[in-house]
């Protein structure tokens, strides 16, 4: 977790959340959850993509060999890859961590035969320019606009689907994303940069978007999933600390809430909410707050982490101190106060803890029983 500085645990919250971890994992065996994209076998698909969001490309092909050439002219024959942030996986699929906008191109799957089972042409749109706006702030669209090339070529934003709403049973929003894409008269339109290839060319109008609303829907039946329990500081020299949320990404409905209350795009977007800061890179998978409070993501309406403050010595020593400046004939009573406020924080830190992790059990046993009966099974 980038930004958030972890000390040690007391033995017993140690203790409670190594059987924790320890029962999780042999209830929720599978390792990471990524986004698939898909290809009818034997076909060639093009796709527009963002940045730095893992992706899936499936290929369903044991011993499967990729060939892929990158538009910035790089042609690689790799089995398994020696790029870092791709790998072969071992059903055949390809998995590319935190694309690069230079890594699009046309991503070829062979099987072991070397007859090609499917073919990718992505292009991975720059998410550092990605273009947000609100409904409820009255915010639009980017209009289209024109590519400069001799001809009568329009730019444009093609946009997907709406995701579902973040939230269920109160109001909550909801996202859709778009992706830049160039179409000349009576031509198939083509996503931007698989458009230009490697030419030169760089309008203001050649961008990705997310647009979001409103929304409020019911609540559906579900059998829980795994929660992730972590403690956190903010950093003495920036302030602040970055969450992140297990299994969130931008192609999935994510919300926070601190203290049991909403952090919202609009609230960002409006200027209101200045005490955390929604990463729009991964649409808010990451979450840089600024103020000590019990922090929890949900991932297509399911809880998936809990974040408490951890109590800084380092900071309260430097109040106490300061306190003790400012007012010396108080300096020993503030001390007190303070430690005894600190052992009662410690406290109350370990039964929210205890509590937490008394739900976490009882969700993990109880879908077990439910299994039975249904013969589903819970992923992590």
């Amino acid at each position: 977790m980038s930004g958030v500085m972890l000390g040690p645990l007391p033995q017993s919250q140690f203790t409670m959340l190594a059987t924790l971890w320890l029962l999780l994992s042999f209830a929720a065996p599978v390792l990471g959850f990524y986004v698939s994209v898909r290809c009818p076998h034997g076909k060639q698909c093009q796709r527009a993509l963002l940045s730095n969001n893992d992706i899936l490309l499936h290929c369903n092909s044991s011993g499967a060999q990729w060939h892929y050439f990158l538009q910035d002219g790089t042609n690689r024959y790799r089995h398994p890859p020696s790029v870092s942030n791709i790998e072969i996986m071992p059903e055949g699929s390809l998995l590319i961590k935190s694309p690069l906008p230079s890594q699009t191109g046309i991503y070829n799957c062979r099987d072991k035969n070397g007859i090609q089972v499917v073919q990718y042409e992505i292009d991975f749109q720059d998410i550092s320019t990605l273009h947000i706006t609100h409904r409820g702030l009255g915010q639009k669209p980017l209009q289209n606009g024109t590519l400069n090339l001799g001809g009568k070529e329009i730019i444009f934003t093609s946009w997907k689907p709406w995701q579902d709403c973040n939230r269920c049973g109160k109001p909550g929003e909801r996202k859709r994303l778009g992706y830049c894409y160039i179409q000349e008269p009576l031509k198939k339109p083509l996503p931007c940069w698989l458009y230009l290839g490697d030419a030169r060319l760089w309008p203001s109008r050649m961008r990705p978007e997310m647009q979001v609303e409103a929304c409020n829907v019911q609540c559906k039946t579900s059998n829980g999933a795994g929660i992730t329990f972590d403690n956190f500081e903010l950093s003495e020299e920036s302030g602040s600390a970055w969450l992140t949320c297990p299994l969130g990404s931008i192609y999935r409905p994510i919300i926070w809430e601190a203290n049991n209350t909403p952090v919202t795009w609009q609230g960002q977007l409006s200027g209101q909410d200045v005490s955390t800061i929604l990463d729009p890179s991964n649409g808010g998978k990451r979450l840089q707050v600024f103020q000590p409070a019990i922090y929890r993501c949900f991932v297509q309406q399911e809880l998936m982490a809990r974040f408490n403050p951890r109590p800084s010595p380092d900071m309260l020593e430097v109040l106490q101190r300061e306190e003790a400046e400012q007012q010396p004939e108080a300096g020993q009573a503030w001390k007190g106060k303070a430690n005894t406020g600190l052992k009662g924080l410690q406290l109350m830190l370990l039964a929210g803890t205890f509590l937490s992790l008394l739900a976490v059990l009882l969700n993990l046993f109880c879908p077990l029983q439910s299994k039975r009966r249904n013969q589903m099974l819970l992923v992590k």
